[in-house]
């Protein structure tokens, strides 16, 4: 499995970006899709994440802020960030949690991209 992720960058505050993930290979449900992110010197953090029946949880420092999307059939998972302030900087890591028909569970991960937010 493989998650590839785009869009990260320099960003203004207030301004706005909008990361892509695509996922390849043996996930049938996805059950889970999100995106993480790791601050320097923090612990990794959700930052949203949607549900495979639609249901979508986001942080509470990124409500009304922040939106995430999934395309089952492209099996992607975009975030559209916006009014970015500077505590978002982070790497931003996609995610993809699969639980599989025998009970297994995987959790997935992409390489990481950062967003700087700064003027």
């Amino acid at each position: 499995v493989q998650l590839q992720a785009f869009g990260g960058g320099l960003v203004q505050p207030g301004g706005s970006l909008r990361l892509s993930c695509v996922v390849s290979g043996n996930v049938p449900s996805a059950n889970v899709m999100g995106w993480h992110r790791q601050a320097p010197g923090k612990q990794r953090e959700l930052v949203a994440a949607v549900i495979v029946g639609g249901r979508i949880n986001y942080a509470d420092s990124v409500k009304g802020r922040f939106t995430i999307s999934r395309d089952n059939a492209k099996n992607t998972v975009d975030l559209q960030m916006n009014d970015l302030k500077p505590e978002d900087t982070a790497v931003y890591y996609c995610n993809v949690h699969e639980i599989y028909i025998s009970g297994r569970s995987m959790d997935y991960w992409g390489e990481g991209t950062l967003v700087t937010v700064s003027s």
